[in-house]
C-alpha cells in the first residue's frame, strides 16, 4: 500500500507536453525529446526495459520444470534361463506454493517499475547535461561577440590615434599603446573563438538533433519567488533517484518475504509407470518428495533482511541528498539573480564612464592611457554581466528541470515508453 501511494504521488502532476515550458532561449521541446532519446545512457536504459520484461516473465513462470525419468533393467531369477527385460518411466515436477508465486509475480512488477525509474533517471541526467552544454555554448557565444566588439572598438580607436599622430596632435607612444591594446584584445578573441568552437562541437556531437541558431536569444533571468519548501516538495514528488531508492527498499522487502516463504520447501510430485517381469506386472504409482530445510535457507532470509536494512538507509541518504541539492539550487537562483542585477548596473556605469573618457580624449582633456583603462574595465564588467546573467537563467532552468516542469523526462510519457 505504501508503495502504491508513493507511486501515485510521484506521478501526480500532469505529464503532457502542454504542461512544460518552451522558452525561446532554449531548444524546442521536440528537439530536446529527440536529442535525449538518442543519448547512449537513455538508449541503454530503454533496452533494459526489455531485459526486465523478460525477467518478469521468468519470475512469473518460475524456475521449476517437468522432468522425465526413464529406466531399464534386466531381471534374472534363480530359475535357469529365466530373464526379464523391465523398464519404467516417470514424470516429476516441483510445485511452487501459491504464496511464493504471488511474491515472484510482485518481484517481477517491481523490477519493471525499477526499469522505468532508471530510464527516467537517465533522461533526467541527460537533460542536465544538455542544459549545461547549452549554457556553456551560450556563454562562449556571447563572450566571443563581446570580444569582437572590443576588437572593433580598439581598431576604431587605433585609427583615430594614427590620424592624430600624423597630424602631430599625439605622440608615437600613444600609437604603440593602442596597438598593444588591440593585440591583447585580438588574442583574447582568438581564445574565446576556440572555446566557442569546442562548446559548439560538444553540442553537435552529443545532441545532433538540436540545430544551433545563428543568433541565439540571450536569456532574460526571472526571479524565483516561490519559497524553498515549495521546491523541496516538488523535488521529492518528481525525483527518479529517490523513486529508485524507494523501490529498492520495497523490492528487498518482497525478497525478504520470499526468503521467509522459502523456509517451507516446495514439494515435488510425480507419476510413474513400470513394466516388470516381461510385462507380467504393470505398476502405476504416484510419488511425493519434500526436501528437508537446511542452514542455507535461513542464511538467505538473514541476508534479505540485511539488504532491506541497507536499502532503507540508502533511501534516507538519497532523500537527504535531494533536499540538499534542491536547497543549493534554490539558493543559487536567488544569489545569481541578485548578482546579475548588480553586475548589469556596474556594466552600464562602466560603459558610460568609458564613453565619457573617450569623449574627453577627443576633446584633448584626457590621455590615451585613461581611455584604454576605461575600455578594459568596461569590457571586464560587460563579460561579468553576461556570465551572471546566464548563471541566473541556468540556475532557474535547473530548478525547473529537477522538478519536471521544464522538459518531458518521465519514462511513462509519449516517446519514452
Amino acid at each position: 500500500m505504501k508503495k502504491l501511494l508513493f507511486l501515485a504521488v510521484l506521478m501526480s502532476l500532469p505529464v503532457h507536453a502542454e504542461s512544460y515550458l518552451s522558452p525561446p532561449d532554449l531548444p524546442s521541446l521536440a528537439a530536446v525529446t529527440t536529442a535525449l532519446n538518442n543519448t547512449p545512457s537513455v538508449r541503454a536504459a530503454t533496452a533494459n526495459l526489455g531485459v526486465e520484461s523478460a525477467n518478469s516473465d521468468k519470475l512469473r513462470a518460475g524456475s521449476y520444470e517437468t522432468a522425465i525419468r526413464l529406466n531399464t533393467q534386466q531381471r534374472q531369477t534363480l530359475v535357469p534361463n529365466q530373464r526379464y527385460t523391465e523398464w519404467d518411466v516417470g514424470l516429476e515436477r516441483a510445485l511452487r506454493l501459491p504464496n511464493k508465486s504471488r511474491l515472484d509475480a510482485q518481484l517481477g512488477e517491481q523490477s519493471m517499475e525499477q526499469a522505468h525509474f532508471v530510464l527516467g533517471d537517465a533522461l533526467h541526467e541527460s537533460g542536465r547535461m544538455l542544459l549545461t552544454s547549452w549554457f556553456s555554448w551560450l556563454r562562449e557565444f556571447y563572450q566571443t561577440q563581446q570580444w569582437q566588439a572590443q576588437v572593433d572598438g580598439l581598431v576604431t580607436q587605433l585609427d583615430a590615434v594614427n590620424k592624430r599622430v600624423r597630424a602631430g596632435d599625439a605622440a608615437k607612444l600613444d600609437q604603440l599603446q593602442a596597438e598593444a591594446a588591440l593585440a591583447q584584445a585580438q588574442a583574447q578573441l582568438a581564445d574565446a573563438a576556440l572555446r566557442l568552437a569546442v562548446a559548439k562541437n560538444e553540442l553537435n556531437r552529443r545532441y545532433p538533433a538540436i540545430a544551433l541558431p545563428a543568433q541565439p536569444i540571450l536569456p532574460q533571468p526571472e526571479l524565483v519567488t516561490e519559497p524553498l519548501d515549495y521546491w523541496q516538495q516538488r523535488s521529492m514528488e518528481h525525483n527518479h533517484e529517490l523513486a529508485i531508492a524507494h523501490n529498492d527498499t520495497a523490492r528487498f522487502g518482497t525478497m525478504l518475504a520470499r526468503s521467509e516463504a522459502d523456509k517451507i520447501p516446495d514439494p515435488s510430485v510425480g507419476v510413474r509407470f513400470a513394466n516388470e517381469r516381461g510385462g507380467e506386472d504393470k505398476i502405476i504409482g504416484v510419488s511425493v518428495s519434500i526436501p528437508f530445510t537446511g542452514n542455507a535457507r535461513r542464511a538467505n532470509a538473514q541476508m534479505a533482511a540485511a539488504n532491506q536494512l541497507v536499502a532503507t538507509e540508502r533511501e534516507a541518504g538519497v532523500r537527504t541528498k535531494i533536499e540538499t541539492e534542491t536547497a543549493n539550487t534554490w539558493l543559487a537562483t536567488q544569489s545569481a539573480y541578485r548578482a546579475w542585477q548588480a553586475s548589469a548596473n556596474a556594466s552600464t556605469a562602466m560603459r558610460r564612464h568609458a564613453d565619457l573618457i573617450a569623449r574627453a580624449y577627443q576633446l584633448g582633456e584626457s590621455g590615451l592611457t585613461d581611455v584604454l583603462n576605461a575600455r578594459r574595465l568596461a569590457q571586464e564588467a560587460e563579460l561579468n554581466a553576461i556570465n551572471t546573467r546566464l548563471a541566473a537563467a541556468q540556475a532557474r532552468y535547473r530548478l525547473l528541470l529537477d522538478t519536471h516542469a521544464l522538459w518531458p523526462i518521465d519514462a511513462d510519457e509519449a516517446g519514452h515508453s
